[in-house]
């Protein structure tokens, strides 16, 4: 399972029930791709559980200016539209479940 690509004309409808992971990213971002694995393994180990997103920031300053992301990769941890805790930069799978486990 992989992450699910969003933007900003379907975000709101991704993002906006239930608890979501959502990972800022650029694809020219090294840090950024090493997270591409941690991500996409948390989509497969939350599915049905937790929505996991990618906003490529590069396509979609809004959504990036909308969560105040100035570095990447910015994740979010959000529950029903409202942002529960943030990580900036590079961390650790169990770092991220511990966030989404504590909502």
């Amino acid at each position: 399972m992989k992450a699910i690509e969003v933007n900003s004309s379907n975000y709101d409808v991704e993002a906006g029930n239930g608890v979501c992971l959502v990972d800022f990213w650029a694809p020219w971002c090294g840090p950024c791709r090493s997270m591409l694995p941690v991500i996409d393994e948390l989509a497969g180990e939350l599915e049905g559980q937790v929505k996991v997103l990618k906003v490529n920031v590069d396509e979609n300053q809004g959504l990036a200016a909308r969560y105040g992301v100035m570095t990447i990769p910015s994740i979010f941890v959000i529950k029903d539209g409202e942002v529960k805790r943030n990580f900036i930069g590079v961390q650790r799978k169990d770092d991220i479940l511990k966030a989404i486990e504590a909502i």
